[in-house]
């Protein structure tokens, strides 16, 4: 008996391909190399399901004949007859060949395919004596030659960035990647489904902005020619859906990509996806609500409960969330620190200081005391906040597009929802106030003019679009990528984005 899936050391691989060259340069003199006239009539993961729990003899009486197709990941050959081991987009199958059912020429052709190959299969469906669901092949053809060997199947993809480059080898390879993304379909159709079943009408706003806005965010640049003007890929379609608001959409939402000319890091990839929303006559307390259930249904669809477990830990999202203030939440991982001490500016500064936050910088050495608060929350609690916490009630120096507080000075209705450590989501009543939009576009200028990177641009249009009414309103933006990470378990955005920006392979 041959087994072809391993060896005592693995041959040099250029000179595997040459040898799958020479076999392919064969199957073109013989006629067409690649056909395309196969069709198959079920998946492996069908077969188990319908057939997996039939008797030995029940199958063999039945005699049920199926047209099957997938890539060939094991193979032994013995002689007169042989197995194989296909894998399509749902799962494996076992393949039975032997000479006497296939005829002489094509065992001889099946002998000669190599693992990685793609190949087309009728056969009846039986069972070995071992009681393994498997296709004896009455006729089995090459579809589609593999020339590059695939890595060894009892190491799979060992190198990470490899896996990350080479995400179809990592497909093909390795079924928990298969999954992830599986799953990642799931919440994301969950999501929407959601979003519909609430009335929200799903939209598409444009990509390229002649101004970018709608986040604090460095953006990427291109230049559009038949134009010729400068346009920015969009870090945020906020401006946009909120006009939509202004025409007289009461609730939509976009599921779609962002991109921010910024660092790389496990929660952060420059290409990301997010789904931001926009309900009229909605504030940040319904925003809160609505959110909870989003993430829940989306847990519930991708993994059959709200209550997960990520890197080892717990995480309950089937709890009322909990609610903080930036400096409550402060007090409460930080219990070191007192009230007095939090509201005063020049301790905040010095303390950020100490901990080597960047108090220098172009933004905080001009930060007020709320600022400077949400810096020493990012220092000493954010991390700390594993099961889902909002963090509400944003200074209105570091939210230029949220809705002021009626009762308290320098506070906006905004909260930011922390799962594990990191932001989820960020929501917050909308200033639908034309001036003092305008004013708050105008400090961001200045900021900008002082070097501040990502303050936002002051966009002219926006502001016409609300001097014609927008209806109170609350909106917000869900990371589906950090989403994701958390329903897959997944420790890095790269294992759930299905191509991350990695640098040049050269």
């Amino acid at each position: 008996m041959t087994d072809q899936t391993s060896s005592p050391a693995a041959p040099d691989e250029n000179r595997l391909i040459a040898e799958r060259r020479v076999k392919l340069s064969k199957l073109r003199e013989a006629g067409v190399a690649f056909p395309n006239d196969f069709t198959p009539d079920t998946q492996s993961a069908a077969l188990h399901a319908q057939y997996g729990e039939r008797e030995q003899q029940d199958l063999a009486d039945a005699g049920i004949e199926v047209r099957i197709a997938g890539r060939v990941m094991l193979k032994r050959v013995m002689g007169k007859a042989s197995f194989a081991t296909l894998q399509d987009g749902s799962g494996r199958i076992q393949i039975y060949v032997d000479r006497g059912s296939l005829g002489e020429d094509a065992y001889t052709a099946f002998k000669q395919w190599d693992l990685g190959d793609i190949v087309a299969v009728v056969g009846k469906v039986f069972k070995t004596n071992k009681g393994e669901l498997s296709v004896h092949a009455s006729t089995a053809r090459l579809l589609s030659k593999s020339l590059r060997p695939l890595p060894d199947k009892f190491h799979g993809v060992a190198d990470q960035e490899l896996r990350y480059r080479q995400r179809y080898v990592d497909l093909i390879m390795t079924e928990s990647t298969r999954k992830t993304f599986e799953m990642r379909s799931k919440a994301i159709g969950a999501v929407r489904q959601f979003m519909l079943d609430a009335r929200f009408v799903e939209v598409e706003t444009p990509m390229l902005h002649p101004i970018p806005g709608g986040a604090a965010a460095k953006p990427f640049t291109t230049h559009h020619n038949a134009l010729d003007m400068q346009m920015f890929l969009r870090i945020a379609p906020e401006l946009y859906l909120k006009r939509l608001i202004v025409g007289g959409f009461d609730r939509v939402f976009e599921i779609n990509r962002n991109f921010r000319n910024e660092g790389v890091s496990t929660r952060h990839n420059p290409e990301f996806t997010m789904m931001e929303f926009y309900a009229a006559y909605a504030d940040y307390h319904w925003l809160m609500d609505f959110t909870e259930n989003v993430l829940r249904q989306a847990a519930i669809a991708a993994c059959g409960t709200a209550t997960l477990t990520y890197q080892g830990r717990e995480v309950d999202l089937a709890a009322p969330f909990e609610r903080l203030t930036i400096c409550g939440a402060i007090l409460k991982y930080a219990p070191h620190y007192t009230q007095d001490q939090l509201d005063d500016e020049t301790f905040v500064r010095a303390e950020l200081k100490k901990l080597g936050a960047h108090v220098t910088g172009p933004v905080l050495s001009r930060a007020g005391l709320g600022a400077l608060q949400l810096a020493l929350f990012e220092e000493t609690a954010e991390g700390q906040l594993w099961n889902p916490t909002y963090i509400i009630d944003y200074p209105a120096e570091v939210s230029p597009l949220a809705r002021a507080s009626d009762t308290r000075e320098g506070i906006t209705e905004r909260f930011e929802l922390f799962i594990t450590g990191r932001e989820i989501a960020n929501g917050f009543s909308e200033l639908n106030d034309p001036e003092d939009q305008a004013q708050r576009f105008q400090a961001q200028v200045a900021a900008k003019d002082a070097g501040d990177e990502e303050a936002m641009f002051f966009d002219a249009d926006y502001i016409r679009a609300l001097e014609y009414g927008m209806p109170p309103t609350g909106g917000c933006g869900i990371g589906i990528d950090r989403l994701i990470m958390l329903l897959t378990d997944s420790p890095t955005i790269r294992d759930v984005i299905l191509f991350p920006h990695l640098r040049r392979e050269d």
